[in-house]
């Protein structure tokens, strides 16, 4: 009797490691931003920001969001069509370009022209990337060989932060600069492999390309199961779009601060800031525990959830990504806040991998760019949606500064005398407050510290309540998710 032979998987190849490279730049540059983007954009008391409202926020990650993830339904195919490395290389220009607008422009229309700038870059990097993945990855190593680029993603998404840390200290445009200065790495990166060849008709000009691209989309079956999706990523993109405001607004993190004295100076200074509340934990670090979770570990849940239906691996992914958004969003405790992310991201783990497996799998060949950049979509109407919606929950409901005007109007002489007609819009003319001096106004009309005033603003106006719409069209994706799964099995084409 012969001995048994352990399993053995396909060898990843070198364009494998050297695309996960790539990715990894990529991502460390654009986590170092749009980790700090959020408080750069619209926080009140952020120095030298921009500190605009919420609603004009929301709009500016909306455009963000939607250019970002839609354009990838076309760049994919021809990524496909003209080669991989073409359309890498020509990315990599555009994202550098976004990078320097957001630098140097401070008016909206500036601004707003460095954000799509950027999100063109990123539209066209991502399908190139991932085409060329998907075609080294075949038959039993596609579960591993996704979780192991998903933890290298998120390598460069944990690195990101502490890159952030340091440069916002420099000051702000020096962010936007050295994220550039990453992402242009991968110019040399480009040397180091040959493009897969994609398998694509080379026929094809750039009209049919797109002809092709909007037939591919109209099944029925992938637009359902692309509306479903959308509302998971609604949900899940409120995490790192409006959690940095949140956790700067209201979580009480000095307990994690005094904990980390342990660490080495030289690595606690990168992790904690002065605030008017007291020394917290940067938010930015708060959140890189997902990060840091998804590169420990993302491999391993790969490995054990490998032999699952990718449907019924999201719909559990799904669950657990719902009851982190609420334990984080419903407390001010930064131990508990920290709780949540690592509920969160175990959902991520089970379904971020997973989603871009299973369109890998049910793409055609010769689509697998395609059928990739389809995967943006319901990041696209839900990330862009989420923020439209965000915008407004937050800037009525959430945000600090609002609130204490608010109060201030309410419930002190000095603002009922101003008799406020109620139109959140109209608080600052009526009392004469900007935002960003609202809450040191508050402090001083009530003879209160920071954390005083903000612990009461927390018990009277309950700005937890913007994380229930979130968690709610979370809990209709799954619902929705598992009812597609079961007409799944009977599609011998999409059950994989």
């Amino acid at each position: 009797m012969s001995a048994h032979k352990p399993r053995r998987y396909p060898p990843f190849g070198r364009a494998f490691w050297m695309l996960d490279i790539m990715e990894m730049w990529e991502r460390l540059a654009y986590y170092g931003l749009r980790v700090v983007a959020p408080i750069y954009i619209m926080q009140a008391d952020a120095k030298g920001g921009l500190r605009w409202s919420a609603r004009r926020k929301g709009i500016i990650y909306a455009a963000w969001n939607y250019t970002q993830s839609l354009l990838p339904m076309f760049t994919g195919g021809y990524a496909d069509r003209y080669g991989y490395k073409l359309t890498i290389f020509a990315s990599i220009i555009i994202k550098v370009i976004g990078y320097v607008l957001m630098a140097t422009q401070r008016n909206l229309p500036g601004f707003m022209l460095g954000t799509l700038t950027l999100a063109a870059g990123t539209a066209i990097f991502k399908p190139g990337i991932q085409g060329s993945l998907a075609q080294t990855l075949e038959g039993k190593n596609t579960s591993l060989g996704w979780s192991l680029f998903y933890a290298l993603v998120n390598l460069g998404a944990w690195i990101g932060p502490y890159l952030a840390h340091y440069l916002k200290g420099i000051g702000w445009p020096a962010v936007f600069y050295g994220c550039a200065a990453i992402v242009s790495l991968n110019f040399g990166m480009l040397f180091t492999y040959r493009d897969p060849p994609s398998k694509a008709a080379t026929e094809d000009g750039f009209v049919d390309v797109f002809v092709k691209t909007m037939r591919n989309l109209w099944d029925a079956r992938l637009i359902v199961l692309i509306l479903i999706l959308a509302g998971f990523w609604m949900m899940m993109y409120q995490i790192w779009d409006l959690h940095p405001n949140f956790i700067v607004d209201w979580v009480d993190s000095r307990a994690v601060a005094e904990w980390l004295r342990w660490l080495p100076d030289a690595v606690r200074d990168r992790m904690i800031e002065k605030t008017a509340r007291g020394v917290m934990v940067s938010q930015e670090q708060l959140l890189n525990l997902n990060a840091f979770l998804i590169m420990l570990g993302v491999a391993g849940v790969g490995q054990l959830v490998r032999n699952w239906r990718r449907l019924v691996c999201m719909q559990a992914g799904i669950v657990m990504a719902i009851c982190g958004v609420l334990v984080a969003g419903l407390t001010t405790s930064g131990w508990v806040f920290l709780l949540g992310i690592v509920f969160f991201s175990l959902g991520e783990m089970l379904t971020g991998p997973k989603k871009n497996e299973y369109f890998g799998l049910i793409a055609p060949q010769g689509k697998k760019a395609l059928y990739l950049g389809y995967v943006n979509i319901p990041v696209a109407i839900g990330a862009g949606t989420g923020a439209l919606i965000a915008g407004w929950v937050y800037g009525n409901y959430g945000e600090k500064a609002v609130l204490a005007l608010r109060y201030i109007a309410e419930k002190t002489p000095f603002g009922q005398a101003k008799q406020w007609s109620g139109d959140i819009a109209a608080l600052q003319s009526t009392l004469g407050i900007a935002r960003k001096e609202a809450a040191a106004k508050l402090c001083a009309m009530l003879d209160k510290t920071p954390q005083q005033v903000t612990e009461l603003l927390w018990n009277t106006y309950d700005p937890w309540v913007v994380w229930l719409p979130f968690a709610a069209i979370g809990a209709a994706a799954g619902i929705g998710l598992f009812f597609y799964n079961r007409r799944a099995k009977h599609w011998a084409d999409m059950n994989v």
